[in-house]
């Protein structure tokens, strides 16, 4: 079954045709009984979801990154605000993941599980700012990466890409599935900085200063993704900046110089 969940997103992601050019996504699962699920209302906040609110009886977690390729990038690093590319790439991806999550629901169907899950983004606080179900934690704990300095989650496949996730009742093998019990970083630490290299590329890409050694200020972050929202009338609601994950770690895990 972990086969052919993973098989079914690559191929969603595979047969897609638009704007947005991808690499081979990342799968990874989770029992949807594990404890850090429960310990994401401590992390995140005091509402966030556990899979069995999602979906009664379930019994597994799937996430999935979504890479992009390295040509959008590029386009990132070199514009002086937010791509244009980049920001049609929030929006082309968010719906992509929707149909990753719809196409994998009904191929479940088939076979009789059940499957739910929340939409990409915009399922946050407008005014805490806190996710009620939050895709890079879920991501976490399914075993794809660990943390940077910016917040992402940096996987093998970088950080500059899109999360999505869904709770199932099937049950998979164990040996499938992220370890229950976890230290800071089930998987070595990613982040250049977290690893005792030189970099915080994420700060000083940052545009709006939210990124800085002393932590982050998502209120800051936020107001400025407004602003972007507001460059880009005609694309519809692209909350996104990204300018954090365009730097050594966007595309796959960075070597300690």
């Amino acid at each position: 079954m972990d086969n052919f969940i993973r098989e079914t997103i690559v191929d969603v992601v595979g047969g897609y045709r638009g704007r947005t050019a991808y690499r081979t996504p990342l799968v990874g699962f989770a029992a949807a009984s594990d404890q850090g699920f429960a310990g994401l209302r401590d992390v995140v906040g005091p509402g966030h979801l556990i899979p069995h609110d999602l979906l009664p009886g379930a019994r597994t977690v799937v996430a999935f990154f979504v890479p992009f390729d390295s040509e959008l990038v590029c386009l990132q690093r070199e514009d002086s605000y937010v791509s244009r590319a980049w920001a049609e790439a929030y929006i082309e991806t968010n719906r992509l993941i929707e149909s990753v999550c719809g196409a994998l629901g009904d191929a479940l169907a088939e076979k009789g599980i059940m499957a739910a899950w929340q939409q990409p983004t915009h399922n946050f606080d407008p005014v805490e700012l806190v996710s009620i179900w939050s895709h890079k934690h879920v991501a976490y704990l399914c075993g794809l990466g660990s943390f940077g300095r910016h917040r992402m989650l940096i996987t093998r496949a970088g950080c500059a890409g899109r999360l999505g996730s869904l709770v199932t009742d099937a049950a998979l093998p164990e040996e499938t599935l992220a370890p229950h019990k976890r230290t800071a970083d089930p998987t070595g630490e990613i982040c250049l900085t977290w690893r005792g290299g030189p970099c915080d590329a994420c700060i000083r890409r940052c545009p709006s200063g939210a990124l800085t050694t002393d932590g982050f200020d998502r209120q800051r972050c936020y107001r400025y993704l407004l602003e972007v929202n507001d460059h880009f009338p005609d694309l519809g609601l692209c909350h996104v900046c990204g300018k954090c994950a365009t730097g050594p770690c966007a595309l796959s895990i960075p070597s300690v110089e």
